[in-house]
This record gives C-alpha cells, structure tokens and sequence, in this order.
C-alpha cells in the first residue's frame, strides 16, 4: 500500500521531466508566434515565406505532441503545491490560468491543422510519417478555423504575458519559492 506524502514531505518542484517539458514548449511557442506572423507579410520572398510556413506548420505538430506528453507526465506526477504564503485566491487563479494555457496550447495547433487539411495544404512532418488528412477538404472549415486560429492567438499571448508577469512578479518581487518550482530546467 503507497501512501501520500504529507504537506511536509510533498516534493516543493516540478519534477525534471515537467520542468524540461515545460521550457521547450515555452522556447518553441516563443519562436512560433513570431513565425507566424512574419510568414503571412506581403512582399516576402516566396522561398523564405514558404519556409516559414513548413516551420509554423511543423513547429505546431511538435508542440501539440509535446503538450500532450506534458499533460500525461502531470496526470502521473500531480504538480507541487503551491508555498504556504500564496494566498488561496491567487493559487486558485494560477491553476485555472495554467489549465487556460494548456487549452490554448492544444486549441492552436488543432485549429491551425484544421485550416491547413481543409484548405487542402499539407503538413510535410505527417506526410512523411503517411498521417492522413484527418479533416476533410472544406474552404468553409478553412475559413472558420484560421479566424478561429487568429483570434486565438491573441488570447494565448494574454495568457502568456499574465503567466510571465506572474512568474517575475514571484521570482524577483516576491522570491516565494513559486518560480523556483519550475526553475531551472535541468538540475537541481
């Protein structure tokens, strides 16, 4: 019979594996944001637009694979608790904040391969895997997932920006031990 540890002997960090999930996700949705913008400019040289979409579209397969791998490795290995000086109310809104930023973290890629499948464009890194199109060929579909994919981008950027806001406000003003739970990525 396992037993669960006390509050006293709950681990104060997010394991290594979470923590090194966590920072890739981070770098790539950093660069991928930026790349999505840039690929849609006029006036960009064809091969360098092209290139950036491959990347963008690619880049959002990875990170729909390794936010899913995150959400596994958490279902296995619950989060740390939060420092006894954060006050309920504010570990509440982080918790609901954390799960807002795993649902976009899924709702972009899957609404960017839905426009992708259904305006009839390819995602090279599954079709070199022989992944078929699992949405069919619809401008209609097309359509409403890329206003769907560019409105949500502004929604995942909020939550970015509330989560980093947090995390300085915490690591630097704060020095609670929340930031520390997550930081660094490899290590002790």
């Amino acid at each position: 019979m396992t037993t669960q540890p006390t509050d006293a002997e709950a681990p104060l960090r997010y394991t290594q594996t979470a923590r090194l999930l966590h920072w890739i996700v981070a770098l790539m949705v950093i660069a991928t944001l930026p790349v999505g913008s840039i690929m849609q400019q006029r006036g960009l040289a064809r091969p360098t637009q092209d290139l950036l979409f491959i990347l963008h579209k690619n880049g959002g397969v990875i990170i729909l694979a390794l936010v899913i791998a995150r959400l596994v490795w958490r279902a296995l290995n619950p989060a740390p608790p939060m420092p006894a000086s954060v006050p309920p109310l504010q570990a509440l809104v982080a918790r609901l904040a954390h799960w807002a930023l795993y649902a976009m973290l899924i709702f972009m890629p899957v609404t960017g391969y839905v426009r992708v499948r259904a305006g009839g464009f390819p995602v090279e890194m599954l079709d070199r895997w022989g992944v078929p199109a699992l949405v069919p060929r619809s401008d209609a579909l097309a359509e409403a997932a890329k206003a769907a994919h560019y409105w949500g981008r502004y929604v995942l950027v909020a939550l970015i920006l509330a989560h980093v806001g947090a995390a300085i406000y915490h690591g630097v003003v704060r020095r609670d031990g929340v930031f520390s739970r997550i930081w660094p990525p490899l290590g002790r």
